[in-house]
C-alpha cells in the first residue's frame, strides 16, 4: 500500500467500458478474455487473497489523506469477501483496524496486516471456522511495528511481512523499515532491513526465493539509525531463502531507477508469483499489471485504467484467474498462467 503517485512511462492503454477493458496484452491474457470489474466502489482497495473455498477477500483502507479530518465520513477500514460463484461481494469485517494485506496459511487461517494512520500496527490471524481473531505479531523488541503492509505464507505456515511507513503521524518505533518472519511457534524475527521502503512480499513456488518490492526512500529524518545500504530503491529484490527462513540478498530482479527509459518511475506495490516462477506486480503510475520472468525480463502488461494496487491468483478451477485491486474496484481476468498457494504441492 502507498498513497503517492509518480508519473511513469505508459504503454498505450485501452479505454474502459462499463465493466470490462478491451483486449489486453495477448502475451498474458487468455484468448478472448477481458478484464472485468466485479466490485465498485471503495476508497483505497488492497490485499486480495484467495481463501480455501475459492472466495476472494480484500481490504479497503479508508484512512487516506483525503478522508482524515472528515470524521462523519471516516470509516474504520473494511475487509470484504467476493464470492466467484454468485458474483456477490459482502462486508466480512468493519472496522478492520486499517487492514492492508491478507494471506491464507496452509491451515486455512487468514493473516492480516494492519497499518498505521488510525490502524493498530500489528499482524493478526482469524480462524474462519470459529470467527475468532488472534494477535500474531504486536511488538518487536518491546516496541510497536511501524506499519505492517504486505505478507506471504510458505508451505510450513511461516509468515513473511513487510513493515514500512507511508502515512500516519504515529511514532516510528522500529529503527528500521524491515521485513520480518513469524514462525509457527509464534516467534518473530527481523530478516532484512536493507531496502528503502519494503512493500510487496512474495515467495517463489520452490520456496527458495523471497521477493520484496521496494517503493521509495527510507524516511531518514525519522529513523533513529543510519539508513540501509540500498536506501532509495524503486525495485523488485530477490533474496535466497534457506530452510530455516533466513535470507541473503541475491540481486535486484528489476531496478526501475536504473532503466534509462524510466527515470521517474516507481517500483511495484503488490507482487505475486505463478507456478513457473514469474513475478507479477501492480503499478499505480503505469496503470497496469506487469509480469516479469525470474531474471527480470518484462513479459507483458494488463492495463487497469484506475491503477493497480495488488493482485492474487484464484484457487482450484480459478487458478488461471488473476484478481486485481484497483484504487476503488476489484477486477478479474483469465490469464495464460496459473497461480499457486501456500501448502499447494
Amino acid at each position: 500500500m502507498r498513497h503517492h503517485l509518480v508519473v511513469g512511462a505508459l504503454l498505450p492503454l485501452a479505454l474502459f467500458a462499463r465493466s470490462t477493458v478491451a483486449q489486453s496484452d495477448t502475451s498474458l491474457v487468455a484468448a478472448g478474455a477481458k478484464l472485468e470489474r466485479v466490485f465498485c466502489c471503495g476508497v483505497f482497495l488492497e490485499g486480495p487473497a484467495a481463501a480455501p473455498d475459492g472466495s476472494i477477500y480484500f481490504t479497503d483502507i479508508t484512512a487516506t489523506y483525503n478522508y482524515v479530518g472528515r470524521p462523519l465520513e471516516q470509516q474504520g477500514g473494511v475487509i470484504r469477501r467476493y464470492d466467484p460463484k454468485t458474483g456477490v461481494t459482502t462486508v466480512y469485517q468493519s472496522p478492520s483496524a486499517m487492514a492492508t494485506g491478507l494471506e491464507f496459511a496452509p491451515n486455512g487461517q487468514m493473516y492480516i496486516t494492519h497499518a498505521a494512520h488510525l490502524g493498530t500496527r500489528m499482524v493478526t490471524r482469524i480462524d474462519l471456522k470459529t470467527g475468532l481473531g488472534y494477535i500474531a505479531a504486536h511488538r518487536y523488541n518491546g516496541r510497536p511495528y511501524n506499519s505492517p503492509n504486505d505478507l506471504a505464507a510458505d508451505h510450513q505456515g511461516r509468515i513473511f511481512f513487510s513493515d514500512p511507513r507511508y502515512i500516519g503521524d504515529e511514532p516510528i518505533d522500529q529503527p528500521v523499515l524491515g521485513v520480518y518472519r513469524i514462525d509457527t511457534d509464534g516467534s518473530q524475527h527481523l530478516i532484512t532491513a536493507d531496502l528503502g521502503k519494503p512493500n510487496g512480499v512474495a515467495l517463489s513456488p520452490d520456496q527458495k526465493t523471497l521477493y520484496v518490492s521496494s517503493v521509495g526512500k527510507a524516511e531518514t529524518d525519522r529513523l533513529p539509525q543510519p539508513v540501509p545500504t540500498r536506501s532509495s530503491l524503486e525495485a523488485i529484490a530477490a533474496y535466497d531463502l534457506d530452510v530455516d527462513g533466513n535470507v541473503k540478498f541475491r540481486k535486484l530482479v528489476v531496478d526501475y531507477l536504473a532503466t534509462p527509459s524510466r527515470p521517474e518511475t516507481n517500483g511495484p506495490d503488490g507482487i505475486d508469483t505463478d507456478v513457473f516462477g514469474n513475478i507479477w506486480g501492480t503499478q499505480l503510475a503505469w496503470k497496469a499489471v506487469v509480469a516479469y520472468s525470474p531474471d527480470g525480463r518484462e513479459l507483458g502488461r494488463i492495463p487497469v485504467e484506475e491503477g493497480a494496487t495488488n493482485l492474487e491468483f484464484g484457487r482450484g478451477a480459478e487458478a488461471d484467474v488473476l484478481y486485481i485491486t484497483g484504487k476503488t474496484g476489484l477486477y478479474k481476468v483469465k490469464v495464460k498462467s496459473r497461480g499457486w498457494h501456500a501448502g499447494q504441492r
